[in-house]
């Protein structure tokens, strides 16, 4: 039992030493002898658990596929509509990525084209989804214009979160990313969400930015 809770606790460690490089170097400027090194750990000790940095990679995005769907799932057991869940949702993302590594590796990986193995989902499929089925869920609730078209603001949504991490990388601290959320939500609340219950929304992005940045 003690041994491989050691080997958990080491293969762990490989993946948080794997994606605190990718995260910060890119996937292809990263060699396994860096994440040996930064691991502290044994060449052998990383190739009892991954045969190459592809399985790496693979594992990263694993574990941030499994935290972006146990987060959905949270916000969807609150008694919120749909439009605040697809808020809480992008926040919570946004939150993951300031609190660890994984989650910001992930979001780089996806962006370098490293190939992913069935079944997993990329996650930008995974994200597309969600925000199209709360985009429909908030149409039927009035809280977005009826006419929009739900595959079209699906995508800018998801282009735009993305968009605005991938700049902030180069750009700014990674501190400033619940303000870009925010930012965010404050032009696509004016665009999508009816006049009388803009307030309601508007009032949302600030108090789930605050929350965002306490954590």
């Amino acid at each position: 039992m003690a041994r491989q809770l050691r080997a958990e606790q080491t293969r762990a460690t490989i993946i948080a030493a794997a994606a605190d490089l990718f995260d910060r170097h890119g996937y292809e400027s990263t060699s396994l002898s860096d994440i040996v090194d930064h691991a502290h750990v044994t060449k052998g000790a990383l190739y009892f658990h991954f045969a190459a940095k592809e399985d790496l990679a693979h594992a990263i995005m694993e574990i941030q596929s499994q935290a972006s769907r146990r987060l959905a799932r949270e916000v969807e057991e609150r008694d919120c509509s749909s439009l605040e869940a697809l808020m809480r949702i992008t926040f919570g993302i946004a939150r993951l990525s300031v609190e660890g590594p994984v989650a910001r590796a992930g979001l780089r990986l996806a962006t370098a084209g490293v190939g992913l193995r069935p079944p997993l989902p990329h996650p930008f499929t995974e994200w597309l989804e969600i925000a199209s089925r709360k985009l429909l869920g908030a149409v039927k609730e009035s809280d977005v214009h009826p006419d929009i078209d739900i595959d079209a603001v699906a995508h800018s949504l998801v282009s735009f979160f993305v968009g605005t991490r991938v700049t902030g990388r180069s750009l700014e601290p990674l501190v400033r990313l619940p303000r870009r959320t925010a930012e965010m939500w404050y032009v696509l609340v004016r665009g999508l969400v009816p006049v009388t219950r803009r307030p309601r929304y508007l009032s949302l992005v600030a108090q789930l930015e605050r929350e965002t940045r306490a954590v």
